[in-house]
Order: C-alpha cells, then structure tokens, then sequence
C-alpha cells in the first residue's frame, strides 16, 4: 500500500442541550450525544476523507484499516496540496465561572421561563426564547506526532417580542453567548429590552433613503468586519480568486485608522485553543493602519497564498476544517461616541442587525440595520425603522472618517459550506462618509 504523506484525526465527543420556550410554553428541552471523527489523509493526489461515527477508542490496527480507506479515496482526487509548516500548540483554557453542566435541565428552563416572561408586557402579541449548550471533548492526532485534547463548554441564549398596533407588527431581540459559563441567570432585563424596543418601533417612521453620513453602532459595523472584510481575507476564497482582496498585499486599502484584526486567542465565543489542524492559534492584523496586512489561512492556503499566518482552520464534528474567521473586530480609536456624533451632523445612526448579504468577490454588500435614528444638527432626533446600508468594500474602508473608544464584541455563529461555527464580531462606533443608506423614502 502507498504510504500517506500526511494524515490527521479529529475526534469530538459531546453533550447539547437545548430548550424552546413559545409564548410561556416550553415546547422543547432535550440533551443529545454524539461520537464522531474525521480522518484526513493526504496522497500524491490530495485528499482522502473518512468520517467515522462512534469513534470511541481505536487499536492501531483499526486506524490503519481506516487510513487504508481512506488511501483509496485519495488516489481518486484531482487536487495538488502542499502544506505549509506551522506552529504546533495549545492554549489553556479559560476559567468557567459557573459550570452549565452543574445546572438541571429543570432549572435552566425555569430561567429562561424567567427571561421570556419579561418581554410579556402591553402591545406584545408573540414572545420566543432559547437556550442552547454544547459541551464537547476533542481529541487530534497527527501523523507528524502532535496530539491535544480539550474540553470547551459554549452556552447562550436568544428572546424575541413581536408587537403589533393595526396592521404594523415589529420584533425586538436580545441574546447572549460565552464560554465562561452559565449567563442565564438575573437576565429578565433583557426580555424586557427587546419587548420595549419591539412597541417603540411601531411608532418609528419609515427611514428615508439617500446618500447620507452615518453612525453605525458596535454591533452594524462589527458585522461588515465580519462580512465584509473578514470572509474576503480567507484565504481559500483568496486562492480561488473570489476576494476582492486578492493581489492586494500592501496595499493601502482603508482610511489609515483603520485596523481590523482576527483574534482566536481571545476568551470570547470563537475562541480556540489549537486549531482543527493542530496549529497553534495566533492573533492576525488583516488590515492595519489602512494597509492590507494579512490573510487568514490553513496549512494549504498558507503554502498556495502566503501574506498571513495558518491557525484558522475550523469544521464542525466530522467535517472536514475550512478557513474560518474567530473573533474579528474593528480596533478603537480616539473619538468619543459624542464626538462622532457631533461630527456626523446631519445624518442617521443606525443600530443593530437583522442580516444582509456580501459578495467578496465582487466586493459589494448590503446590511440590514435593526432600527436607527436621525440625526440632526449633531444630535439624535427620531427613531425610524426598515432600514439598510449598501456599498462597497473597499469605498466603504476609505470612507470611514472616525472610531470611536468604546469597542463591543457581539457573539453569534457564522455559516460557511454548510457549516455553522461560532465567532464573535466586534467594533467601536464609527463615522462612514457618504454612505448608501436605503429606506422606503
């Protein structure tokens, strides 16, 4: 048999919990298992992929049946691979406040009963929340000797209110996500919060549409770090020439600043320990000072694009990892949220995000805010609804004028080829000149 030039083997064993809450009923709380693993063995013509369910404890002789298999596959594929050399490592975990995992599943549903009975109150007509909990033990091994094992626990919660008043309905929503433990607990203010900007959002006006300056608060512009400038610095998408940063390196490609960093180091939603090839994670300045300074990349995409580091590989149990994004996030400035109000002017701020869509290819997106607010001689002045940012990237980079001091990062979960990561996205506010705002005006 030919002899691999490279295989590795990720095994994650876990628990999830999740619990549905519908207008007070619970419709759901239940724990699943899983078991899986995911071989990789690399052959004079790429990849060969097995996925192995119920992976438990193999002998030698079975790995080597598996890697044999997975041979076969190998000797089929059309794909040149190189891989680049690469820190190897782990990161220690952070300290778990209070473990999810010491908390009955009867308990949890009572406070997230607790949360969803807040957002009960006058002109609310529908309410949801859920909690999610993820507990899983991963085990990697490589044919280069390296082997980590870790266990990281990820918990959250999401509640919406939709208000109605005649035939207008709006939603409000909340939601919380960590890897320091239990955050259900004393959280009622937030079914609160999202039930009081549901009602007062059916008395906000239509935005109107135009090129205007805006303010976009942490969490819209912590979006299009993510969107907009973290998927177009993977480095798969890099290579397969659908980024409109490709041959870019160097460039100035943004206000100078500007910095836009990806940090799977730090103890936020994506946080990783060691990577899903076995690499040692490090924190990457994709844009710094304005100038396009790195991409993101794995061990193939290193080798194939250069300019960054490997360290960001990802998958989810028994997928094969992909080039993926952790924690990205906007860099503070030196402005005030008063200031760069002030110095919009004339404009609209806009606040949260209810989605959208980028292409890195063609550079362009389009973003949906939650809700916003005029402003009018340097200060807010009416709340408005059904309002969007459009541009493009690399106009938009340019264009931001100022960032202010007060940094949020925002967890949530990222899909890419089918699978769904979690990531944090993260900004200060800052002011974009001549943006593209869409409304029904």
């Amino acid at each position: 048999m030919e002899e691999p030039g490279y295989y590795d083997i990720r095994h994650v064993k876990g628990i999830s919990t999740s619990i549905e809450i519908d207008n007070g009923v619970l419709e759901s709380a239940t724990n699943s298992f899983s078991d899986t693993a995911i071989m990789r063995v690399l052959g004079r013509r790429g990849w060969g992929i097995v996925t192995i369910e119920n992976f438990g404890i193999k002998t030698k002789k079975e790995i080597n049946e598996y890697i044999a298999l997975a041979m076969r596959y190998a000797s089929v594929t059309e794909e040149e691979v190189t891989l680049a050399d690469c820190r190897s490592g782990i990161l220690p975990m952070p300290k778990i406040k209070e473990d999810p995992r010491g908390v009955s599943l009867e308990e949890k549903c009572e406070l997230l009963s607790g949360i969803e009975r807040a957002a009960k109150i006058e002109g609310i007509i529908n309410t949801r929340a859920n909690y999610t909990e993820g507990t899983g033990t991963v085990n990697f091994t490589d044919s280069s000797g390296n082997e980590y094992s870790y266990e990281i626990c990820r918990s959250g919660y999401s509640v919406s209110a939709v208000a109605k008043k005649g035939d207008v309905m709006q939603a409000g929503r909340e939601s919380e996500h960590n890897i320091l433990g239990l955050n259900l607990r004393h959280k009622e203010n937030k079914g609160l919060s999202a039930a009081e900007r549901a009602v007062k959002l059916l008395d906000a006006k239509p935005a109107k549409g135009g090129i205007m300056d805006a303010v976009l608060d942490q969490e819209l512009a912590g979006v299009f770090a993510h969107e907009a400038v973290g998927h177009a610095s993977e480095g798969d998408l890099v290579k397969e020439g659908v980024s409109v940063l490709k041959g870019m390196n160097g460039q100035k490609i943004a206000n100078s600043i500007i910095n836009v960093v990806d940090d799977p180091t730090l103890h936020e939603f994506g946080f990783m320990p060691v990577d899903a090839e076995g690499v040692l994670p490090v924190r990457t300045e994709i844009i710094k000072n304005g100038v396009l300074n790195a991409f993101l990349h794995n061990r193939q995409t290193l080798a194939a694009v250069g300019n960054g580091d490997a360290g960001h590989a990802r998958g989810q149990a028994g997928d094969v990892p992909l080039v993926r994004m952790s924690n990205t996030f906007i860099e503070n400035g030196d402005s005030s949220y008063d200031e760069i109000i002030a110095e919009c002017r004339d404009g609209i701020l806009l606040k949260g995000s209810r989605g959208g869509q980028v292409d890195p290819g063609r550079g362009v997106f389009q973003f949906n805010a939650e809700y916003g607010y005029v402003i009018k001689d340097g200060e807010l002045s009416g709340m408005v609804r059904d309002v969007s940012l459009t541009g493009d990237i690399l106009k938009t980079l340019h264009n931001i004028a100022l960032c202010a001091d007060d940094r949020i990062m925002n967890p949530g979960y990222c899909g890419k080829s089918g699978q769904s990561v979690p990531v944090t996205d993260g900004s200060p506010h800052i002011l974009l000149r001549s943006a593209v705002i869409g409304g029904q005006g």
